[in-house]
């Protein structure tokens, strides 16, 4: 046997072992592969359905909030009449209020007068 079939031998059964090593990658890649493609299925399958319940959520949140903005423009509106009512209630009671209190306070002082002297 000459040195050129040596080499020739050699070589074959490097490239025997290379293409091994090669199919043994390409395996292990298409198991990789098809276990992500696995995954995905199932993180979609899992998520699809949390994604519309989120949106339903969003949905309903944005349906009380409007409820809710309704209710706090209404109380504003509850609160502003009733200050109006109640500066206008003061402003008529004040003043007779006050009169009566003086013409009250004047009776008796001079009922006490009237009683000392």
């Amino acid at each position: 046997m000459e040195a050129s079939e040596v080499a020739a031998v050699v070589g074959a059964v490097a490239a025997a072992v290379l293409v091994v090593g090669l199919l043994t990658a390409l395996a292990s890649l298409s198991r990789t592969l098809r276990a992500l493609r696995d995954a995905v299925d199932e993180l979609q399958a899992e998520t699809l359905p949390l994604v519309r319940d989120m949106q339903q959520a969003v949905k309903q949140a944005n349906h009380d909030l409007e409820r809710v903005e309704g209710i706090i423009d209404t109380a504003e509106s509850v609160g502003q009449t009733v200050d109006a009512a109640s500066r206008l209630a003061y402003l008529t009671f004040s003043n007779p209020v006050v009169k009566a209190l003086a013409l009250g306070a004047g009776v008796a002082r001079a009922g006490r007068r009237l009683r000392k002297g």
